[in-house]
C-alpha cells in the first residue's frame, strides 16, 4: 500500500497566520504539522508517500524534506496541485503514482494518537474508513450504524442533524479503483469534489467498512485545535511515540542545518 498526503489548501480558519505559512507547516508543538500525518503512514508501515503541495509552498516542503528520509528506506514523492478540487482529486492527481494499487490517504493537518498498522496491514479491497466519537459531528462526515449489526447505513457531510456522534476523520484506505471512482464523482454546489461522495460509492457497492478508533485525534485546523493539539503533544510526550525513523531523520535535519548556519557565521 502507497500513502498520500493532501497538504494543501486554503487555511483561511487559520488567518492571519496562514497569510505567511502554509497550515501543514506551522508547529504543533515542537514540529511542523506535516511530521504527524507523516509519523502516522510510517508507523503503519507505508513506505512510498505523495504529497500534493500547492505551488507558491511547493519549495518550502522540497527544503523541509527534501532527502530527509531517502537514507531511511521512505520514498517521498510530491505533486503541484494548482487550486484545491476537493479531496477525491488527490487519487486523481496520484493515479500514476499509485500504478493500480491501494491506497491510504490522509489529510496534513489531521492528528491521530491511534495506531493503524493492524487496520492498513489487513486491508484487502474496497474501501475502509474510520470513526470516531466527538462532541461536534456537524463540522465532519458522519456515519450511522445499524444498532443490531453495527453495519453502516448510510453517511453524511456534515449534517445539521447528525444521526450520530461518530465522525470520519481524515484517513482514508481504498483499493485500486479509487482513481476511477473519482473521476465519476461529481462536483459540489460549492465547486469541489467531495470525499463522502467516494465512501457513498463503496458503501453502495457493499465495499465499504469503518473501524471505530479511540485515540486522540485533532483536526488542527482552527486555533483553538492547534492550540490544543499542541498542549496535548507537550503534556503526552508525544515525541517518544514516534516511530524511530521520523525521529532520527528529524534530529540528522537539526544537526546539519545547525552545521551550516556554523559554515556562514
Amino acid at each position: 500500500m502507497k500513502g498520500i498526503i493532501l497538504a494543501g489548501g486554503t487555511g483561511t480558519r487559520l488567518l492571519p497566520l496562514t497569510a505567511v505559512l502554509i497550515k501543514q507547516l506551522l508547529p504543533v508543538y515542537d514540529r511542523p504539522m506535516i511530521f504527524y500525518p507523516l509519523n502516522t503512514l510510517i508507523q503503519a508501515g507505508i513506505r512510498d508517500i505523495l504529497i500534493i503541495v500547492p505551488p507558491e509552498y511547493s519549495g518550502s516542503y522540497l527544503n523541509l524534506l527534501g532527502s530527509m528520509f531517502q537514507k531511511h528506506g521512505v520514498n517521498l514523492t510530491f505533486i503541484v496541485q494548482k487550486r484545491p478540487g476537493g479531496l477525491p482529486e488527490a487519487f486523481i492527481l496520484g493515479e500514476d503514482f499509485l500504478d493500480g494499487g491501494s491506497s491510504a490517504l490522509i489529510l496534513g493537518d489531521n492528528i491521530f494518537e491511534d495506531d493503524f498498522t493492524d487496520a492498513i496491514g489487513s486491508f484487502v479491497s474496497g474501501g475502509r474508513v474510520f470513526a470516531k466519537e466527538v462532541p461536534d459531528p456537524q463540522r465532519y462526515g458522519v456515519v450511522e450504524f445499524d444498532g443490531e449489526t453495527g453495519k453502516v447505513i448510510s453517511i453524511e457531510e456534515k449534517p445539521q442533524e447528525p444521526k450520530s456522534n461518530f465522525a470520519i476523520p481524515g484517513i482514508y484506505l481504498y483499493d485500486g479503483s479509487a482513481p476511477e471512482i473519482a473521476k465519476n464523482v461529481k462536483p459540489s454546489a460549492r465547486g469541489e469534489l467531495e470525499i463522502v461522495d467516494m465512501h457513498r460509492a463503496y458503501l453502495d457497492r457493499g465495499e465499504l467498512d469503518v473501524r471505530t478508533i479511540t485515540g486522540a485525534y485533532f483536526d488542527a485546523g482552527t486555533h483553538d485545535s492547534l492550540l490544543e493539539a499542541s498542549v496535548y503533544v507537550r503534556d503526552r510526550d508525544f515525541r517518544s511515540r514516534f516511530h524511530p525513523i521520523v525521529n532520527e531523520a528529524i534530529d540528522e535535519f537539526n544537526i546539519e542545518f545547525k552545521r551550516l548556519v556554523s559554515l556562514k557565521k
